[in-house]
């Protein structure tokens, strides 16, 4: 049967931390294709599509998550992966204000960058959608003046790795950051 597992995972060392430490977001028409790595297919080797493929970069401090939660069901013969992005921008300004206002009318695809160094690229085959998107002022002068947004992609499988080890390579995999 195709869908057997097929290796254990011994308990891990404790050296990793939480924590994201950039978001990238690419127009979703940018990309028309992509390969994966020769032996691993949760890895993305390349994208392909635009002469540029533009990954816009919003440095991150924070409250941010990434989170996916993978269900199946049974009786349904189903599996997806909902992937939920958080970002906390803080400072509000025009250029931002505009920014996101065009990030919530499109359907980008988004590059999360932890503090492992690991990439991941959500919304592959669908796009995320911005689903809210909260603009405080704040009340007292110790709350937060800026942007909180809520994004959402369904998937079939999890967001891929990127094969990246940090933000310059991430050219050699076909995106040029802005």
């Amino acid at each position: 049967m195709a869908c057997d597992i097929t290796a254990g995972r011994a308990e891990v060392c404790k050296d990793s931390v939480g924590g994201l430490k950039n978001v990238y977001f690419t127009n979703y028409d940018e990309i028309t294709g992509y390969t994966y790595d020769g032996v691993n297919t949760d890895v993305i080797a390349t994208v392909t599509g635009a002469a540029t493929i533009n990954a816009f970069k919003y440095e991150l401090k924070g409250a941010n998550v990434f989170d996916q939660t993978v269900t199946s069901s049974r009786d349904n013969g189903t599996t997806y992966t909902e992937q939920n992005l958080t970002v906390v921008l803080k400072k509000q300004d025009i250029a931002t204000h505009k920014e996101l206002k065009l990030l919530s009318y499109g359907r980008p695809r988004a590059i999360v960058e932890d503090y492992n160094g690991n990439f991941f690229l959500l919304g592959l085959e669908h796009g995320v959608e911005l689903e809210t998107m909260a603009i405080s002022s704040g009340t007292v002068m110790a709350d937060l003046n800026g942007y909180t947004l809520t994004l959402k992609g369904m998937e079939k499988i999890p967001a891929n790795f990127i094969d990246a080890a940090n933000e310059a390579a991430l050219s050699t995999v076909g995106f040029t950051v802005v």
